[in-house]
């Protein structure tokens, strides 16, 4: 089975997606798995796993509905809040879905220091008691605290989200990949081979600005920690689905068959725990 282990999916809500600003207009819009399905049946990938775009429960119920509703979806990366008081009651209501794998935080609109706070770090541990995973999605200067995050909760498993948004269009790459390195010394640590076309020039990007920072994770993460995401509807302001696929495709086909199955869906699998 092969997985995009990064998709999105929502009612479009201009105000509660403010962050798909005007110069994105092609994504603002509905984006559910009705409209996912054909694209994925085009591009030979048998299912997705739908992670959160908004900070709410109710974001949480809607993707367990969706794959609920659609074996295209095959797991949930949900949210809830890490640093309420209500956590344990929380995660015991959620477990009832197995559907939910994991849940993620939109810590890159948080303080760099968002995710070494205590009351953050202690939050997620509790994940490790549910066998639940956490996605990690930052921008490189908050790396510092998500390498104390990996070193401070070792029983949970991880997964940065689009290589932690490198700046791909300034071709900035000696912090990110300095940072990297280190986290990827914590086996519990994976990394989504995802959005890097948006962090990119969007309309003239070349698959050639992406392979110093592939280069850099597959030395370090290696081909048993890494998995393909597309970010659909997301990447669709810079790429459509098949140029995504295509660009992480063109990349792994050097290193054989072996890692193309790992890559785009045994690692997903095995991380998420996805039922075939």
């Amino acid at each position: 089975m092969t997985i995009d282990a990064h998709q999105h999916f929502w009612y479009f809500d201009p105000v509660r997606d403010s962050w798909i600003t005007d110069d994105m207009a092609i994504i603002q819009r509905d984006f559910l798995p009705a409209d996912l399905e054909p694209v994925l049946a085009q591009n030979g990938i048998d299912g997705c796993v739908a992670v959160q775009a908004s900070q709410s429960e109710e974001e949480t119920l809607f993707l367990v509905n969706m794959a609920q509703n659609y074996d295209i979806v095959k797991g949930v990366v949900g949210w809830v809040d890490l640093q309420s008081k209500t956590l344990p009651e929380r995660l015991d209501f959620f477990s009832q879905y197995q559907e939910i794998k994991g849940y993620r935080h939109v810590a890159q609109a948080e303080p760099d220091d968002f995710l070494a706070r205590p009351a953050v770090v202690e939050g997620i541990r509790q994940l490790a008691g549910y066998g639940l995973t956490y996605d990690i999605l930052i921008y490189p200067s908050q790396l510092k605290a998500a390498l104390h995050l990996v070193r401070a909760v070792p029983e949970v498993n991880f997964v940065i989200d689009h290589l932690a948004k490198p700046y791909i269009k300034k071709q900035e790459i000696s912090r990110w990949s300095n940072f990297m390195t280190e986290i990827a010394k914590h086996p519990n640590v994976s990394c989504k081979l995802s959005g890097m076309v948006t962090e990119a020039d969007w309309h003239t990007w070349s698959k050639r600005d992406f392979f110093p920072y592939l280069d850099v994770v597959f030395e370090h993460f290696g081909p048993n920690r890494l998995m393909f995401g597309s970010d659909w509807p997301v990447c669709l302001v810079a790429a459509n689905y098949t140029q995504v696929k295509t660009l992480i495709e063109e990349y792994v086909d050097a290193w054989g068959e072996d890692v193309r199955t790992k890559v785009f869906g045994e690692n997903a699998r095995t991380f998420y725990r996805l039922t075939t």
